[in-house]
């Protein structure tokens, strides 16, 4: 076995949490092949199902895909075309900007993504067996980690508007586009639009400062 996982060379304790935290998401991957697997879709069809039902409409596009997935433009294209083959997805202009092609959820992709919500509930299980204390602890930990590694250029967080430095809260209340503000696209924000994640978002409270 090589160091890179290996319990006994990595014996400090940021090295023995590093392969309990490899060790989740071996977990997680083999979750989500075994979904996939009996719904007749890969890992990546998994992820992308659930990407388009929760990103914001303007990120549902083939580059917005490709981002997510963490693959090259012609492998999230790929994808696409798999899931527009299974009629699950289907290719239609972006209403603000008719140049670009956007990515919907069929019917039957909506049903099927919403079949796949489940996938984390074993882990969210085994976190609820803790005791409070070391929840709040291990949430603290695994959002300082995200953050280290999302400045590494290693993950990419989507979140919701709402702990968004942009997020301007009922800063058009009698605004029939939208009561509230988003300050990166300079734009009116609907209510139902700060519920999906954005890949443009930024924590209002940095984690660690």
């Amino acid at each position: 076995m090589s160091r890179a996982v290996n319990p006994r060379q990595r014996n400090t304790l940021p090295g023995q949490i590093a392969v309990a935290l490899y060790r989740i998401s071996q977990a997680v991957g083999r979750i989500l092949r075994e979904r996939g697997k009996q719904a007749g879709l890969s890992p990546a069809q998994v992820e992308s199902l659930l990407f388009l039902k929760h990103a914001r409409p303007q990120a549902r596009t083939i580059g917005g895909l490709a981002e997510r997935l963490g693959v090259s433009y012609a492998t999230s294209s790929g994808v696409a075309d798999a899931l527009e083959n299974k009629r699950l997805v289907r290719r239609a202009p972006l209403p603000d900007d008719q140049r670009v092609v956007s990515l919907r959820l069929t019917s039957e992709g909506t049903t099927q993504a919403d079949r796949l919500e489940d996938l984390l509930d074993e882990i969210e299980s085994a976190i609820d067996s803790l005791p409070d204390k070391d929840q709040a602890a291990l949430r603290r930990a695994t959002q300082a980690i995200v953050y280290r590694l999302q400045q590494a250029g290693y993950v990419k967080v989507y979140e919701m508007c709402w702990n968004c430095q942009f997020f301007r809260k009922n800063a058009h209340p009698d605004d029939p586009a939208g009561r509230h503000h988003c300050a990166f696209m300079d734009a009116p924000l609907p209510e139902e639009d700060t519920c999906f994640e954005c890949p443009d978002f930024q924590p209002a409270d940095v984690v660690g400062n």
